[in-house]
């Protein structure tokens, strides 16, 4: 098994780069948006090089995250443990750099941090129609940096509890290699549930935000669903 969340990443993206690793709906605007391990890889490393170029974080460091289960929150979780980062989301505790959805803000706002970055979390990564003050815009500022991005060699302070817990939450899930796995947002909001858990047994996942009911079964079928944690 894999020590640390980079190399997790980098073998189930390696076993199919082209294969549709992560695949995100919502449906409550109709938006779908799939990512072959290799684009979503690209994302990753632009998310790095933001961290490391632009905010200037070194390993160890921390990182707020004050986002939902998404395609983009994967995009900077993913990042972050790339760099090395200690990432959470007390609000009691310090950040170098915060990462905040649109709608959470307000409750971002006495946050202690250093760089700030917002994110519509909008169908086809559209950036914000209006920019919070004192935030840049995620998704405009990280297009910017470089598509490759080599990983802290020795993971960050988080990583192996991280990559424990993720392979016992495979096993406890029933999740395992090959699987294509549909996952209710809500119900499973923890990154480790919802990202570290499936990427652990080279599984891919089938994120829904806002999930219908009625459109269960047709997505199921649709994508291959082979483990439903609804």
């Amino acid at each position: 098994m894999a020590d640390n969340i980079a190399r997790v990443f980098t073998a189930a993206v390696a076993a199919d780069p082209a294969r549709p690793l992560l695949t995100w709906y919502d449906d409550a605007t109709g938006d779908r948006t799939e990512l072959s391990g290799a684009t979503l890889a690209n994302w990753v490393a632009k998310t790095a090089n933001l961290l490391v170029d632009s905010a200037g974080l070194a390993p160890g460091d921390p990182v707020g995250v004050l986002l939902p289960p998404h395609w983009q929150t994967a995009a900077v979780l993913l990042g972050a443990w790339s760099a090395g980062a200690a990432v959470h989301d007390d609000p009691a505790r310090p950040v170098d750099v915060l990462f905040a959805a649109a709608d959470r803000i307000d409750a971002a706002a006495a946050w202690p941090a250093g760089d700030r970055y917002a994110l519509a979390l909008a169908p086809f990564a559209a950036p914000l129609r209006e920019l919070p003050a004192g935030y840049a815009d995620y998704v405009v500022e990280v297009r910017g940096h470089g598509d490759h991005f080599s990983p802290y060699p020795q993971g960050g302070p988080q990583d192996a509890e991280l990559v424990g817990r993720a392979a016992r939450r495979a096993t406890e899930l029933g999740i395992g290699a090959g699987d294509r796995v549909l996952i209710d947002a809500a119900r499973h909001p923890d990154p480790v549930d919802w990202l570290l858990a499936p990427l652990s047994v080279g599984a891919s996942v089938v994120l829904c935000g806002r999930l219908d009911a009625d459109r269960l079964a047709g997505r199921v079928g649709t994508e291959r669903v082979s483990v439903e944690l609804v």
